[in-house]
């Protein structure tokens, strides 16, 4: 059934392939893109409009206009994941679309999430788990998506390998695992949502077919990719808590330096957490309990951007 869909976040990667999956399935997409100038408008037969998130009576006046929509789906989130804009973005925005769609008749919302607030440290963790929270008492059905790593966030590596440069690691490479996953497959799981009831008033940790994979792991698969004798570099995992008490100090009169340091805690915290289902009972990570899905492998994207593919666009989380 085609439904008419507010689109949140369409103009970042994921976004782009939601937007395209849910116009694939015959939905009716609208994309509330917040005002920039570098904006290109969607040619692909979304609509476009411009409005500014962080004005509640905008996001009526300019985004809903009065009209029915049927769903919401989110792929709205903070560029750098510093506290101020993520409560801004993460929660404050989401609170004041969720307000809106509910006017406007929206009896359906879709979250794209992280798996990384099963165990909240970061201001950005606790900033979509207080909106999670907002959207699981607001009434509406809902469906909370909460990916592993995408496949983006481990490129950051690949022209290092192709220059025949080091691979890095944190400690001894093993310290984390994830279930990568493409922007298409987290697309094509999130437009689903809106079909497949199993997966409403729920929340739905997911990751990328195959086994879990180690930063070694995935390191070696480079240099196997490129041809080369595998070339380690490890670095300490105290040289980021260097860093951090470097910039905290300072951080409590200088706001840039303070969103510095909670970057650092970011990287840190991508550099020691997996990214998969923590079993609460444990403490521990388990890679069984974090569902599959989707087609996409990383050794496939791998292989692409080694044979000089354009690598995509990495945001502010980066570790490297």
């Amino acid at each position: 059934m085609s439904l008419r869909v507010c689109l949140l976040g369409s103009t970042g990667t994921i976004g782009r392939a939601t937007r395209r999956a849910l116009l694939l399935r015959g939905h009716e997409v609208v994309c509330f893109v917040r005002p920039r100038p570098d904006r290109a408008p969607a040619v692909d037969g979304a609509e476009i409009r411009i409005v500014a998130m962080s004005d509640p009576a905008g996001i009526a006046r300019d985004g809903f206009r009065g009209e029915r929509f049927d769903a919401v789906v989110s792929c709205m989130a903070s560029r750098t994941g510093a506290p101020a804009d993520a409560w801004a973005v993460d929660h404050q925005a989401h609170v004041d679309v969720l307000d809106a769609a509910q006017s406007a008749g929206v009896s359906h919302f879709v979250l794209l999430s992280a798996i990384c607030v099963q165990k909240p440290l970061l201001g950005f963790q606790h900033a979509k788990l207080a909106f999670e929270a907002a959207l699981v008492a607001s009434g509406l059905t809902w469906s909370i998506v909460r990916p592993t790593a995408f496949f983006k966030s481990l490129s950051g590596q690949v022209e290092r390998v192709r220059r025949g440069r080091p691979f890095l690691l944190f400690g001894d490479g093993a310290l984390t695992a994830c279930k990568p996953i493409s922007d298409g497959d987290v697309a094509a799981y999130l437009a689903d949502c809106l079909d497949d009831d199993r997966r409403w008033n729920r929340v739905l940790p997911i990751g990328g077919p195959g086994d879990a994979i180690t930063p070694r792991q995935q390191g070696e698969l480079l240099f196997a990719l490129a041809g080369r004798k595998h070339r380690f570099r490890k670095v300490p995992v105290a040289l980021l808590d260097i860093i951090i008490a470097a910039l905290a100090a300072p951080g409590r009169l200088l706001p840039a330096l303070a969103d510095k340091a909670e970057l650092a805690r970011i990287g840190r915290y991508y550099a020691t957490e997996s990214m998969l289902v923590l079993n609460p009972e444990t403490g521990r990570y388990d890679a069984a309990a974090t569902p599959s899905t989707g087609t996409e492998t990383l050794s496939g994207f791998y292989a692409t951007l080694m044979a000089g593919g354009t690598p995509p666009e990495r945001g502010d989380h980066a570790v490297f």
